[in-house]
């Protein structure tokens, strides 16, 4: 992800989640109890100054308990989603990249995400919000998916569905990149 690109999502991540925020009367302190995340750090994304990572968008979602995606909008009547030309997000350690396939403009009940995890990489995204529930494709590659205390070895088109509001992480025990397709579900 190019300088242009990164400072274009953090500028959209925090315009909405000023907007979120305000509609909600929240002042950043609130904000920064819900969410776990600093209120310093709250701060500099409503700016623009901060590009978060995947973990700091996904605490901010699931202290407001809304999708990832409403985060990440853009407007648009007919959207295409070509591979590593949307919206990126990573992962604190880099691990994974996300890519939301299908921005919901509005506070939808799902959403769509490719992910690519790297080689000999994990990604733990921690449990979301009560009332997610994940689908989980492989599309190349092998994941090894850690729900709680069990754990899941999946191969290219394998699919997995699972309530996304426990302790979960992938990971990728092979040499190459492993692709993912994700729709996430969230219940009113």
């Amino acid at each position: 992800m190019d300088q242009h690109e990164a400072e274009k999502i953090a500028r959209q991540v925090g315009e909405t989640l000023r907007e979120i925020r305000k509609k909600r009367g929240m002042s950043l302190l609130q904000l920064a109890e819900a969410t776990d995340v600093s209120k310093l750090t709250l701060g500099n994304i409503e700016r623009g100054e901060a590009n978060p990572s995947l973990t700091v968008i996904w605490k901010i979602a699931n202290g407001l308990s809304i999708p990832l995606s409403l985060l990440l909008h853009e407007n648009a009547d007919i959207t295409i989603s070509r591979k590593h030309k949307g919206n990126k997000v990573l992962s604190a350690n880099e691990a994974c990249t996300l890519e939301p396939m299908f921005d919901s403009v509005h506070h939808g009940s799902s959403e769509i995400h490719r992910a690519f995890l790297k080689p000999h990489s994990e990604y733990k995204p921690g449990a979301h919000q009560l009332g997610v529930t994940e689908y989980v494709t492989v599309m190349s590659g092998e994941v090894l998916i850690q729900i709680e205390n069990d754990s899941y070895h999946l191969y290219e088109y394998d699919s997995i569905k699972f309530s996304g509001d426990r302790e979960h992480a992938y990971i990728n025990p092979t040499s190459s990149t492993t692709v993912l397709h994700f729709v996430m579900t969230y219940s009113k």
